[in-house]
């Protein structure tokens, strides 16, 4: 059976590494992850053994044949589920912790990014990201490197890292680099912390979707004005379920933020970290109450949100719509 069309814009690249490919690489460089791998997915305690597992398994790839496969193997897999397009977040700063020079990076992960296109047909484009708990000077350097990117693939910037460092304007200076430079703004604002961190990256850094967001929802005037001002949340129930920040989908407010007029996205975020992938996100959402309409309308949020020049905006509209009708009634089944 033919997959859902899926889309996906909230994804960090050293956080698709599969089991599979962090072992052989962790072979080749004499590294044991045993201790760390469960099946298809890896184990970890709390929030802070999340981040050293995913430090550990980013420091397998190091090399731009590294970042090729990287890019190559999660692309093709994610094809494979229904997608058609994905953006995903690179780091110029784990780059240079791997002791690869961002430029050869960059260069790496294009060239997956082709090759996967070329085998499966999925677009993806690069979005650039600063580590917020890295400090300002860290997220302006990232950011000049995307302005100096020279476009391509490359097409946005966005904010990561522990949100709870340093105040978003703290960042206003790196963001009004890339918004120069005629990129597409992101930041990661309301998972760990509350509604009043979504709204003054609203204020501060002036972005057209937010990664995450879900807090929002502790704040109605703040529910009201992400649905008026047509704000794209790029939400990750499987991750928010894996980090506590819900205790159940049933607590997740993925529904209540769609009845709101929320303009909403799912993602997989880190996907084997959190045992997840696309197609279970588009699965929790159909759980959460999501017809088969509503889940055709997440996709289209993302195409519409994503940065993309007009043209393939259009063209993977009309691939989506093709792929819907594919499928069969794709107002009415579920």
């Amino acid at each position: 059976m033919t997959a859902e069309p899926r889309a996906e814009i909230h994804v960090h690249l050293e956080g698709t590494a599969s089991p599979l490919l962090a072992r052989e690489m962790a072979a080749r460089h004499g590294v044991d992850i045993s201790g760390l791998v469960r099946g298809q997915t890896y184990g970890w305690q709390g929030f802070g053994g999340f981040l050293a597992a995913y430090d550990l398994i980013a420091a397998l790839f190091r090399s731009e044949e590294d970042y090729r496969r990287l890019a190559l193997d999660y692309l093709t897999r994610l094809s494979s589920d229904g997608a058609l397009y994905c953006e995903i977040f690179i780091s110029p700063d784990h780059a240079r912790e791997a002791g690869l020079s961002p430029e050869a990076y960059l260069s790496g992960i294009e060239s997956g990014v082709a090759e996967a296109q070329e085998r499966t047909g999925i677009a993806c484009r690069l979005i650039v990201v600063g580590v917020r708990h890295l400090g300002p000077a860290a997220v302006e350097g990232a950011a000049r490197f995307a302005a100096r990117s020279g476009h391509g693939l490359v097409t946005g910037f966005g904010l990561a890292g522990d949100e709870r460092a340093h105040r978003p304007r703290d960042f206003a200076r790196a963001f009004d680099m890339a918004r120069e430079a005629g990129l597409g703004l992101t930041a990661h604002a309301g998972e760990f912390a509350g509604a009043s961190a979504v709204a003054e990256t609203l204020d501060a850094l002036k972005v057209s979707r937010l990664g995450h967001g879900v807090r929002a929802i502790e704040d109605p005037a703040l529910v009201r004005r992400l649905a008026q001002e047509g704000v794209t949340l790029e939400v990750c129930p499987g991750s928010n379920l894996s980090l506590g920040v819900y205790p159940s989908l049933e607590a997740h407010p993925l529904r209540a933020l769609h009845e709101a007029g929320v303009r909403l996205t799912v993602n997989s975020d880190d996907p084997p970290f959190f045992g997840t992938d696309l197609a279970r996100e588009y699965a929790l959402a159909r759980k959460a109450g999501f017809t088969a309409p509503e889940r055709l309308a997440l996709t289209r949020n993302a195409i519409e949100a994503a940065f993309v020049d007009e043209e393939t905006r259009r063209r993977l509209l009309e691939r989506l719509m093709l792929r819907a009708i594919s499928l069969g009634a794709p107002g009415t089944s579920d």
